[in-house]
């Protein structure tokens, strides 16, 4: 069985310390009896010297992006040893907007998910279609392409190491959101991907998160589906009490 795991990506929220510090003051008491759900948070780089106080908590702590060098001439970027020496378990990788508004390349992803292994970070890589794709009939291509390219050259053992965050983009910050069948039907696929590109039981030990405005509201249903084994949450991971309803929806799956 796959242990569901729920993440949440501040993005360029919560960038203080101090405001860093309040949320998890909140949060932490609240999931404190979260056994059989992995949880993690992704502050921005400027708080997660104070976030560390998770460390002792059954929250995990993770970075929203990393470079593919660990030093060097790369000016203004994050080195995973520097994540490393700050406790990071996790580092999200190939977020929509890392893509579309940064213009990062599958196989700049891809050199970020073999430097974040080869650290002993879990990379989450999201993968997901934009609203015209949809609409014409070409999520499974654009999927299919971003699962080959994103995934290239890595083996069964390194593949399984990872998290897949299936976000589609219109469902990003819009208020929209991927019904649950939707939602489900995408993750059946890439499922099948990993099963052609390797084999049943990558295809059935990977985890797939779902992310697109997950909220408390809505958080159950998507959860309940069989393929779904959690969520990248965004806006609502900025609010204890909100976050801490998801976190609990996801158990209740269990």
């Amino acid at each position: 069985m796959r242990r569901p795991i729920i993440g949440g990506n501040w993005k360029m929220n919560r960038g203080s310390p101090e405001s860093a510090r309040e949320m998890l003051q909140e949060l932490i008491p609240l999931v404190k009896k979260v056994k059989k759900v992995d949880i993690v948070i992704a502050p921005p780089f400027t708080a997660l010297q104070e976030a560390s106080v998770v460390k002792v908590t059954n929250i995990k702590l993770g970075a929203q992006n990393m470079y593919f060098e660990e030093k060097g001439a790369y000016t203004g970027e994050i080195s995973p040893i520097f994540l490393k020496a700050l406790g990071i378990d996790y580092v999200i990788l190939g977020h929509s907007e890392r893509r579309n508004i940064f213009g990062e390349s599958d196989e700049l992803i891809n050199k970020k998910i073999k430097k974040a292994l080869e650290m002993g970070l879990i990379p989450i890589v999201c993968i997901g279609e934009h609203l015209e794709e949809r609409k014409a009939g070409k999520t499974e291509i654009i999927i299919e392409k971003q699962i080959n390219g994103t995934f290239a050259d890595l083996n069964k053992k390194e593949i399984m190491k990872i998290v897949i965050a299936y976000e589609p983009i219109w469902a990003i910050g819009t208020g929209e959101t991927a019904t649950p069948e939707q939602a489900a039907e995408v993750h059946q696929f890439i499922r099948s991907l990993l099963n052609d590109k390797y084999d049943e039981k990558v295809a059935q030990s990977v985890r797939i998160q779902y992310g697109g405005s997950v909220k408390p509201h809505n958080a159950l249903e998507l959860f309940q589906k069989a393929d779904i084994d959690g969520g990248l949450v965004g806006g609502a991971s900025l609010e204890a009490e909100s976050f801490a309803e998801i976190i609990k929806a996801v158990e209740k799956t269990i």
